[in-house]
């Protein structure tokens, strides 16, 4: 049976309120040609969730199926499958073209209708695959294909006026995230009452922020006890006990732009052992974002905050980097790399760059004080400084949760 190849859902519905302003989007749409002028690319095949949401304002889904956006030096155009009738079109800042299922080539069919004569085309080196990049090759024999991936993350490391405007009110969605889970705290309560009510009260209040924006991808890990020992554990429904050490994380997701609130927390009590190092794990996010300032090297940042580890025999329990860039990012998609704060990240801190602050170190189980401890800020770096964006309290002052459980208030 011959269906069609191609479905024009151009015109079903108005067209969305966008995240950002036309003259937004058109900054970044100016600023990648300007870049792919100089390199002499024709036209660049985005298919990252990251930068097709940054240049186009679309968030796919991808569910087994391909998407794309095409950018040349004229227009825009995301490729999105049938399946989704026309909300891609309805999302993207520019033009939209959709592929039906009917033919198993039709994505490359889509991508021919837009490519034009290019013949210098930069794709993401650092996202296509092995077999994606062959389909690619065979579908346009012609065409040189080269990276684009790393230009493009660096122009989005210097984040504009209304992109540190969306995500500082973002962070406030955080706080509120961070105070229901305190409010949700308690003895014998499972940790995942504890993230449901946090999520629950963050989406809320996205709704409340922003009514045409999708709500999609929040969410809140809330871990304790043995579970705190890696940032990243999931959920479990494991019940609070009188003692745990608790680890708070809540990430409301707007637009594809990702925030963090990170909090250490005690049920009830905190042991001795667990207090010197809770206290001493803020002191070193304290310094650290004392060190956030611009012409600061995130690798000299490093340096100085392990040795600060290094002086109380504490840094072989550092978890990870001590913080990254923030933006167009997730658990799933997305990440700046070339803005963290490691050893090996020679980048210098700019006005315009958004990062976290958050120091981690894991006690294994069975020492004084085992479990995971890290607090996590964000600061907007400016022209003579940084502008710290995260207001909820941290330490044994605010934290040590008694029953009847109480949200601290946000500081001034």
């Amino acid at each position: 049976m011959e269906r069609e190849r191609l479905q024009d859902f151009s015109g079903n519905g108005k067209k969305a309120a966008g995240t950002f302003s036309a003259s937004e989007m058109q900054r970044r749409l100016t600023a990648i040609r300007a870049y792919m002028a100089q390199a002499r690319i024709d036209a660049a095949l985005f298919t990252s969730y990251h930068n097709i949401n940054y240049y186009a304002d679309f968030m796919y889904c991808q569910f087994g199926r391909r998407y794309g956006l095409l950018v040349d030096h004229a227009q825009a155009t995301s490729i999105s499958a049938g399946i989704d009738g026309g909300q891609p079109w309805r999302r993207t800042f520019g033009q939209n073209l959709t592929y039906t299922d009917w033919q198993k080539d039709n994505y490359f069919h889509a991508i021919a209708q837009v490519i034009g004569a290019a013949r210098r085309v930069g794709i993401e080196f650092d996202q296509v695959s092995i077999d994606l990049l062959k389909l690619l090759q065979d579908a346009f024999p012609g065409v040189v294909f080269v990276d684009i991936a790393a230009p493009a993350m660096r122009l989005r490391m210097i984040k504009s006026a209304e992109e540190i405007a969306h995500i500082t009110e973002m962070a406030r969605i955080a706080d509120m995230g961070g105070a229901a889970c305190v409010e949700a705290t308690a003895t014998g309560v499972p940790e995942h009452e504890v993230a449901l009510h946090s999520t629950a009260t963050m989406v809320r209040e996205i709704a409340r922020s922003w009514p045409e924006t999708e709500l999609m991808d929040t969410w809140t890990w809330f871990q304790s006890g043995i579970n705190t020992d890696g940032a990243h554990n999931p959920v479990t429904s494991r019940r609070i006990q009188r003692g745990d050490i608790l680890s708070l994380n809540c990430f409301p997701m707007v637009a594809g732009y990702y925030v963090a609130l990170e909090r250490t927390l005690f049920a009830e009590e905190a042991s001795d052992a667990h207090l010197r190092l809770w206290e001493f794990n803020c002191r070193v996010h304290d310094r650290g974002k004392q060190l956030l300032v611009p012409g600061a090297r995130c690798s000299d940042i490093a340096a100085e905050l392990n040795d600060m580890y290094a002086a109380e025999g504490l840094l072989r329990y550092r978890s990870f980097g001590y913080g990254h860039s923030f933006g167009v990012l997730s658990h799933y998609y997305g990440r700046e790399a070339g803005l963290e704060l490691r050893e090996d990240c020679e980048t210098v801190l700019e006005p315009g760059m958004v990062i976290s602050m958050e120091p981690m170190i894991t006690i294994p189980e069975g020492q004084p004080g085992a479990g995971g401890y890290r607090e996590h800020d964000i600061l907007v770096i400016g022209e003579a400084g940084s502008h710290n964006i995260t207001r909820f309290p941290y330490g044994p002052d605010h934290l040590i949760v008694r029953a009847p459980a109480r949200a601290p208030t946000r500081a001034a």
